[in-house]
């Protein structure tokens, strides 16, 4: 049984026509079997505030804006903001705000709107695959705001997310964002849930912040140089890309065998490693 679409949408208004741009990576989601599993994953309610990432034609816009909840959408396709204007101009719980993802002061919309909800934002977009991995970088960095992020991404990129050490996936942003959430991943999403029909499958992602490990914006600098060199050059083993960084002795200190490579390694190795050079640096200083 094929995948049921729904041909209205904010592109097809009257006298509007958009395409998807290439640049922007566009791909429009129109399945409304797929939009609704994605709202009932989300579970939007009226005491949310709700940040969509590139709502585009606003198809998963709608159902957050059904469920009462403050919706803050964040778009960088300037011919898309009239559209969604004109689309959901009786909704007074949305805001439009034309900006670039990666650019986006996110914290500030914590205090967005008089009535708006005072607690975490919760996050939901249908991310572009040519940013999707410095995106879920800058959000990761913002993650102590939100409450928890819905994402549909490539299901490779997803794959990586929830990746266990010693799969082929696994990597840098593997460890990164499961060092600052608990990673689900939901459901697949075929390419003919969108139009135009990417050539990959997508999957639908949930990440829940974890509190945060180190005190400090500097001590996570640390732990995030570490986790980048470790993962530098895959076929080199952790003492090649870590020299100058940690020596054998330390990495043997904390159980890491220098010879290793990066990929056969838990996050808490390298947790482990960033605290030894973290409390070795203090004592250096005092």
């Amino acid at each position: 049984m094929s995948d049921p679409v729904n041909p209205t949408h904010v592109g097809q208004l009257p006298g509007f026509r958009h395409q998807a741009r290439k640049r922007f990576g566009q791909n429009f989601l129109r399945s409304s079997t797929v939009i609704d599993r994605i709202i009932t994953s989300i579970r939007p309610g009226p005491s949310d505030h709700i940040v969509e990432i590139g709502p585009g034609q606003g198809a998963i816009t709608a159902g957050l804006l059904d469920s009462g909840a403050l919706v803050s959408v964040v778009e960088l396709d300037r011919d898309l903001i009239p559209l969604l204007k004109i689309e959901f101009a009786t909704w007074q719980n949305l805001r439009i705000h034309e900006a670039d993802a990666l650019r986006f002061d996110f914290a500030s919309l914590l205090t967005e709107g008089e009535s708006g909800p005072s607690a975490g934002l919760r996050v939901v977009g249908n991310l572009p695959y040519n940013i999707s991995t410095p995106l879920i970088f800058k959000l990761l960095e913002y993650r102590t705001v939100f409450t928890d992020m819905h994402f549909m991404l490539q299901r490779e990129v997803v794959e990586r997310l929830a990746a266990e050490p010693g799969s082929k996936t696994y990597g840098r942003l593997s460890v990164m964002t499961q060092h600052a959430c608990r990673v689900e991943q939901l459901f697949d999403v075929p390419p003919t849930a969108f139009v135009p029909a990417p050539k990959v499958w997508s999957a639908i992602v949930r990440l829940q912040p974890l509190p945060r490990h180190f005190s400090t914006k500097e001590e996570e600098a640390v732990f995030a140089n570490v986790v980048q060199h470790s993962f530098s050059m895959r076929r080199k083993t952790i003492r090649n890309n870590l020299k100058g960084i940690a020596t054998d002795e330390q990495m043997a200190s904390v159980g890491i065998d220098p010879g290793c490579r990066a990929e056969t390694l838990s996050g808490s190795s390298f947790v482990k490693l960033a605290e030894l050079l973290i409390e070795e640096r203090k004592q250096k200083e005092t």
